[in-house]
Formats: structure tokens, sequence, C-alpha cells
């Protein structure tokens, strides 16, 4: 069995696949004072309350982009299950060709997801990731990575608007009846959920309009429904598209030695 371990700034993602069948998903706070035992007993009790034996994880996948927390998952990942995970970074064999200025500076879940969308949907495509940030990503037909846009996320800025007013408060993210919010909360919605989704609407068109208008859309990421549910932007909506991606890798590289 594999182990894919999506290390997020807000969330560690971790699923459990039987070939490449993905049988469970978990879903932890990212807390990098967290120690490798701390995390290793944390993962251990939840394989095990899925009845998942720990003894029959023979690989591991690993994507960060909290680099404290990287060695503290290897360390874990050579303790707790006699692994030496294979870590997502620039020498590993994904099956994308990078084409940013600098292809050192992008994250390792977005080429991830890139491999992904690739191998399940096929390109050219547009990812859109919501998560701590909103992320736009766009691959060629080919398997090119070409780039993309980062806004800072939704939940993140309803933080960010708490924090830095006297008056208003934490909302839940759901969109409200109408655009023309009637009460502060109201307001607050449509700015945050209808807001974002006309972003992610536009920044579509715009990605379209430079790289195909017959590209796919896949939304990802902990909002992708939010976003989906106010506006069928996506074509497809795969929460687990970075797990099915560290797969995919971990098979690729599996299948190069």
């Amino acid at each position: 069995m594999l182990l894919a371990i999506d290390i997020g700034n807000t969330n560690i993602t971790v699923g459990l696949f039987n070939g490449d069948i993905l049988s469970a998903t978990w879903r932890i706070s990212t807390d990098s004072s967290k120690t490798s035992d701390e995390y290793g007993l944390q993962l251990t009790q939840m394989l095990e309350g899925r009845k998942s034996d720990v003894k029959g994880i023979s690989h591991v996948a690993i994507c960060s982009v909290v680099p404290p927390l990287t060695p503290t998952f290897e360390s874990l990942c050579q303790r707790y299950f006699q692994a030496n995970p294979l870590i997502v970074g620039s020498g590993t064999k994904t099956g994308v060709k990078v084409l940013y200025d600098s292809p050192r500076d992008v994250g390792t879940d977005r080429i991830v997801d890139a491999a992904a969308a690739l191998h399940i949907y096929g390109g050219p495509a547009i990812i859109v990731d919501l998560g701590t940030a909103t992320v736009f990503d766009a691959i060629t037909k080919s398997g090119e990575y070409l780039g993309g846009a980062i806004a800072p996320g939704m939940g993140v800025s309803g933080d960010a608007l708490f924090r830095a007013t006297s008056q208003l408060r934490r909302v839940e993210l759901t969109a409200p009846d109408t655009a023309i919010g009637r009460n502060t909360p109201h307001s607050i919605q449509s700015g945050l959920v209808l807001g974002y989704t006309e972003l992610v609407k536009g920044m579509i068109n715009r990605f379209k309009e430079e790289l195909s208008s017959e590209a796919g859309v896949i939304g990802t990421g902990g909002l992708a429904n939010v976003v989906q549910k106010e506006s069928s932007v996506f074509d497809t909506v795969d929460p687990d598209l970075t797990l099915k991606g560290l797969q995919i890798v971990h098979s690729l590289n599996e299948f190069a030695k």
C-alpha cells in the first residue's frame, strides 16, 4: 500500500492507496511545532481507526509547501512505516515539463496537480485550487506547465477582514440568497463567496484566451464545491487531485528505477 501525504499551509491531507485505488483519506491541521513522533502517533491512530494495517504500508510519497515539516515527515515515515519516502522535488520524474521562468519556484503541489490532471483528464487543462490560496495553473495538451496565478484564499481574506476591522466578524463561507446583502454577515458572505466566484470565472476566461478555449477546467481544494455551487464553472471537481497526483508520480518513479 502507498501512503500519499500532501503537506499544505493549513492542512495536511493523507490518502491510502491499494494499487491505484484511493481507499481512505484524512485531513489534519498543519502545525510546524509538532514532532515526528506526535505526527507519527496521529497517523498510526488514524490508520488503525479505519482498520488499516500499518505494516501493509510499503511506500510513501510526499509533497510539501511547508519546508520545516518535510524532514519531520521523512523521519516519521522511516520510524513508523520503515519506508524511505519519495519527496517530490526538482529532480522527481513527474511527466510534466515545467516552463516557469524558475522551475524551482513552483510549489510541488502544483506540479503534482498538473501530473494528475494530465494523466486523468488530459490537456489542455486549467486547474483551480481553492485552499489557503486560490491558485490557477495552466497545462498544455502536450504536458507543458506554463504557469498560473495566485490570489489570497477566500478564508484568508475573510480572516484578514476580521483582524483589520473593529466591527466586522467571521462568517460561514456560504453564499447569501442575493448579491445585495441586507445585513453585515450577508454582505461579507456576498463579497467573499460571490466575489471570489466572479474572480474565478474571470480568471478562467482569461486563461482560456491565452491557453485554449477548449481547455478543461478542474476544481480542487476545500472550497471548490462552494464556488461550483454558485456558477458550475468547473468541468470537474476533484477534491483528491493532489493525492491522486502523488500516486501517479510515485508510480512513474518506481517504473523508472
